[in-house]
């Protein structure tokens, strides 16, 4: 497993707006479409990814437990599905439905959302305000396949709880690690 750290782009930044297919619905759905009220999270995530796999059912307790709070969820994908063909489109939606996606699995074809993004791995964490603001970039945890460390989703939620209660995250914010984004030749 490749270990690639996120790119800790600078906090304020603005959301890059995007109009991606839901691979779930088979709808386009933009950033103006999903934002929420207080905020939105992005995550850049993949199929096959062991960190991704690790944490999926901590993202969607996350999601769940904050999404009727005025917090939207969403997941991109943007791995190239020709070489890495377990991240195509239909297997997206298999997944999401497997696991109980309960945010919408984008899929980014040219990958050009995740070079406006800046992401480079998965998962690979993005807190936006209610004006789309970056306040929290980085990892969920301390926990990573096999380092024997619970999975609490702890410094994700840590920023959300933040961003709810209108105060400063004034917590260390970790790069997340995970794999590399699978980038086209």
């Amino acid at each position: 497993m490749a270990r690639t750290p996120s790119n800790m782009i600078p906090l304020g930044t603005k959301a890059p707006d995007f109009e991606l297919i839901n691979t779930v619905s088979d709808d386009m759905m933009s950033l103006t479409d999903l934002k929420d009220e207080k905020g939105t999270v992005i995550f850049f995530i993949c199929n096959h990814c062991p960190f991704v796999i690790h944490v999926n059912d901590e993202l969607v307790k996350i999601a769940n437990d904050y999404g009727s709070k005025g917090i939207s969820f969403v997941a991109i994908s943007s791995n190239d599905v020709e070489n890495y063909p377990q991240d195509a489109p239909y297997l997206m939606k298999k997944l999401a439905n497997d696991v109980g996606y309960p945010f919408p699995y984008l899929y980014d074809e040219t990958q050009e959302v995740a070079k406006a993004y800046d992401a480079a791995c998965t998962p690979d964490i993005y807190v936006f305000d209610k004006d789309l603001k970056l306040v929290y970039r980085g990892q969920l945890d301390d926990s990573r396949p096999g380092n024997g460390v619970a999975i609490t989703g702890k410094d994700l939620r840590n920023a959300l709880d933040c961003l709810l209660l209108g105060k400063e995250n004034n917590a260390l914010q970790k790069p997340s690690i995970g794999c590399n984004i699978k980038w086209k030749g």
